[in-house]
């Protein structure tokens, strides 16, 4: 699985992977579809690390720094899959990190 290029979930939100390195990291952007903010969206960087199997079904993570318009940071991990088509497919899970006003109100700073 080759993470370069554009890759859409089911939300609309889109992440471009500029180039992958052969260490495996990577740089982009992530142009979300959604969010709580009032701001504008605006798309933000990403980062990220991937194994480079040889199977093609890596594993990947990559970071969010919604700072453009959010005072939020989000943590994604997945892996690739490729279907019988030959068609590739990411799978991911997410925690999304809110900034709070203080100490006491940790408890729902993260999703």
């Amino acid at each position: 699985c080759n993470l370069t290029g554009w890759w859409e979930n089911d939300l609309g939100s889109k992440m471009r992977v500029f180039k992958v390195g052969s260490d495996g990291t990577f740089a982009g952007e992530y142009h979300t579809a959604v969010s709580n903010t009032k701001k504008p969206i605006q798309p933000s960087p990403l980062t990220g690390s991937q194994h480079l199997d040889e199977d093609g079904q890596c594993t990947f993570g990559f970071t969010v720094n919604w700072k453009k318009f959010s005072d939020s940071t989000a943590v994604f991990v997945g892996q690739c899959f490729r279907g019988d088509d030959g068609k590739e497919v990411l799978h991911t899970s997410w925690l999304l990190r809110e900034k709070v006003g203080s100490e006491p109100e940790d408890w729902k700073a993260t999703r």
